[in-house]
């Protein structure tokens, strides 16, 4: 009995040795086999990711579509001007400007209550001016009327005494010679009252004036009011300046590289900062002749069209002048993404999208000019024919492209 009892015992630890093993193998296999079937899955999906980025193509949901207002749509023919910058001011021609001032010494008196920017009316009364000399030249002239109608009389009556044979032809002669000497004084001092605004023709002994009138010579607006009652001034002295912007006009300055671009009748966008951001039209009228050796630039003149703005001397004018009038295929300018310095749309192929998600790929193209939202686009290889450009919400397109850079990076 003891024989075979120690016989069985070494069997049967063996046989649990054995069975323990074989599970332990069973276990190490299964996990072989999971860890290397992760390692492949994980494998494959770095390898699509990294696909993805390669193309610049990158998945959205609809639902993500529909929230953000992605919208696809195709390049349009549309009419879009290149232009030339240019800078400057609002002008006006000399004969615009006037200034005020008396054609005598005097006294200001009863001036009106203009101020800087006053309207004033051509021939309105700007002020009067007294002097005492106007009082004697007026004497002087009615006096030496006075003495030619005697001599003139008398003259005529010693040339009825000639022509009888009762006169003396000194005396005629004498006459003759007052005559003209008074009729020349008479019509100088007619002609230096006509100057100072006095008419000759209503002039009595009775209507002296002891005052004249100044008067505006144009209508416009005073820039300047250099005067007050009282004061004394001379015809040197400038009372006031007035301008007239009926001949309102652009003055710009070009570029020497932009000179052989310019035609007369192009149109003219502008703006003037200080006045806001509103933009009015003009066209091209006179291209200057005078090249400006300092600032390498030709001074333009250009006249405006329809609506003016408020007109204040000096005020700088942002401007461009179109040189043309053609029809480019452009597109919406959120649809151009720039990154760096390459731009960028994102195109898609409805028809060949299955599931819910839809895949973009971005475009280099080349922007070119920009007018009134759109930018003509000219693309470096053709699109094909059932492709689709996200015409709004590129940004967005453009934004998961660059999340996702940095996720996969992480």
């Amino acid at each position: 009995m003891n024989i075979i009892k120690i016989s069985i015992v070494p069997i049967i630890s063996l046989a649990i040795f054995l069975t323990l093993s074989s599970c332990g193998n069973k276990q190490s296999e299964l996990d072989s086999h999971d860890h290397h079937a992760e390692e492949a899955e994980m494998g494959e999906s770095h390898g699509h990711e990294s696909e993805s980025e390669e193309d610049g193509s990158i998945h959205l949901t609809k639902e993500q579509i529909e929230t953000v207002g992605i919208e696809l749509g195709d390049m349009k023919p549309i009419k879009i001007n290149d232009f030339i910058s240019a800078t400057g001011t609002l002008g006006l021609p000399p004969q615009s400007y006037a200034s005020v001032s008396t054609k005598t010494s005097g006294f200001i008196k009863n001036s009106n209550k203009y101020v800087e920017g006053s309207k004033v009316k051509k021939g309105a009364i700007i002020a009067y001016l007294e002097n005492p000399e106007l009082i004697k030249t007026q004497q002087e002239y009615l006096e030496v009327e006075g003495e030619l109608t005697y001599l003139r009389q008398e003259l005529e009556r010693q040339q009825k005494l000639v022509n009888e044979d009762a006169g003396v032809i000194k005396q005629l002669q004498k006459l003759q010679s007052e005559v003209s000497v008074k009729t020349a004084k008479l019509k100088g001092i007619a002609k230096q009252l006509a100057y100072l605004g006095i008419d000759i023709k209503e002039l009595t002994p009775d209507n002296i004036k002891e005052r004249i009138a100044i008067i505006a010579p144009i209508s416009g607006y005073a820039t300047s009011v250099n005067m007050h009652n009282g004061m004394y001034v001379t015809p040197e002295m400038r009372l006031m300046d007035i301008i007239n912007e009926q001949h309102l006009h652009l003055e710009l300055d070009v570029f020497e590289k932009d000179i052989s671009k310019l035609k007369e009748e192009q149109k003219i966008s502008y703006t003037v900062p200080a006045l806001g951001s509103e933009i009015y039209e003009g066209e091209v009228h006179v291209i200057g002749k005078e090249f400006n050796t300092e600032n390498k630039t030709v001074r333009i003149h250009g006249h405006l069209v329809g609506k003016r703005p408020r007109f204040i001397k000096d005020l700088f004018v942002e401007a461009k002048i179109w040189l043309n009038d053609q029809t480019v295929q452009a597109l919406p300018q959120d649809a151009i993404i720039k990154d760096g310095s390459a731009s960028y749309i994102y195109i898609t192929f409805p028809a060949k999208q299955q599931g819910d998600e839809v895949q973009f790929t971005k475009v280099e193209v080349i922007p070119g000019t920009e007018d009134k939202g759109f930018i003509a686009v000219k693309l470096l290889q053709n699109l094909p024919e059932d492709a689709k450009i996200v015409v709004k919400g590129a940004y967005y397109v453009y934004a998961q492209s660059k999340a996702g850079e940095l996720e996969h990076e992480h």
